[in-house]
């Protein structure tokens, strides 16, 4: 069995300023590397600080392929709605071009619904946007005449169009993206029904993954990228770790329908939240319970919503390439471009 692959997701939400914020992003992404990391990937979030921070993911990702020679670089995820998809398709195109064919497009229907507004679309329309925005990308990464025009992007997109990953929370989801042969985005948590709120996540996400399995054209191989937040420390940092990690969980928890998260304990907190948060030991001891992992091609791991800072993020990465990784079989050999194009 081929061993998932190691990525790295930052969302930019540390507590300092834009600029700090993408440089700490830029650092994590060239440590990643180092590291023997495969991927990393950044979300894409209009208007608020508290969402991500970054609107323009092409654009850090450029710098980040400035920075780099091997690490993959994905959007996770363009918010396809939201954006005019031929310049979508120009610009994933330029910045494959420059990072040496290493960006991974992922792309989503949903988003933040109050973004919607102030581009003037109501996000109730958010899948027909998705699939009419989607059919005008795949023309023009495809090299195809876009909205019956004779119009054809430059530079060429060459085979980025084999590497299109759709993020999704339903089975539904799943089976578009397999019948695409696309690739399969899956989040770090995702709600629970109300009546069975002690899910566990890949209780959840297998069934996505099944219908993702079996809706994949005959002879395409599976992608399937699970996110997942981790944050491993050292032994003598363990109480600090908690102590941080209870705030934003605590948030994040407040979200899930019927969930007391006010008289929650933090051990009750990082269940619901779906967190990995302690020791090496710990955070490997978790990550092997959680039956959807041995079903994915690669792994990505964010600190988020847990206010780590730089340099504890930073650390954490070490462990995860260094230390948990081997415990739990996650790669850091194969470039996931590498592994995709085998």
């Amino acid at each position: 069995m081929t061993r998932p692959r190691l990525g790295l997701f930052t969302r930019l939400l540390e507590q300092a300023s834009a600029a700090d914020r993408y440089r700490f992003a830029l650092e994590q992404i060239g440590h990643a590397e180092q590291l023997g990391f495969a991927s990393a990937w950044v979300a894409q979030h209009h208007f608020g600080e508290q969402e991500g921070g970054l609107p323009s993911p092409f654009v850090l990702l450029a710098a980040a392929a400035e920075r780099t020679s091997r690490i993959d670089l994905g959007t996770a995820v363009v918010t396809l709605p939201l954006e005019d998809p031929l310049r979508v398709a120009e610009d994933a195109s330029v910045l494959d071009a420059l990072s040496g064919g290493r960006l991974q497009l992922g792309i989503a229907a949903g988003g933040t619904p109050s973004s919607f507004p102030a581009f003037g679309l109501d996000s109730a329309d958010r899948r027909e946007l998705f699939a009419a925005n989607l059919e005008v990308l795949r023309d023009a990464l495809a090299g195809r005449g876009v909205r019956g025009t004779e119009s054809r992007i430059y530079p060429a997109a060459g085979d980025l169009g084999a590497r299109v990953w759709q993020a999704t929370f339903s089975a539904d989801g799943g089976r578009r993206a397999g019948a695409d042969g696309d690739g399969l985005l899956l989040s770090r948590t995702q709600p629970r029904p109300a009546e069975e709120l002690d899910l566990p996540l890949h209780a959840l996400q297998l069934p996505i993954i099944e219908a993702y399995e079996t809706s994949l054209p005959t002879g395409t191989a599976p992608r399937i990228l699970a996110s997942r937040t981790a944050l491993v420390v050292d032994p003598e940092d363990r109480p600090r770790a908690l102590e941080l990690a209870e705030p934003g969980l605590r948030a994040l928890a407040s979200l899930q329908p019927g969930f007391d998260a006010a008289g929650a304990s933090l051990e009750q907190l990082i269940i619901a939240t779906d967190t990995h948060v302690g020791t090496v030991e710990e955070v490997a001891e978790s990550l092997a319970a959680d039956a959807a992992l041995p079903r994915a091609t690669d792994v990505s791991f964010q600190v988020h919503s847990i206010d780590a800072g730089h340099e504890r993020t930073l650390r954490s990465l070490e462990l995860l390439a260094t230390e948990v990784a081997p415990l739990v079989g996650l790669d850091t050999t194969t470039a996931l471009t590498e592994g995709v194009r085998a």
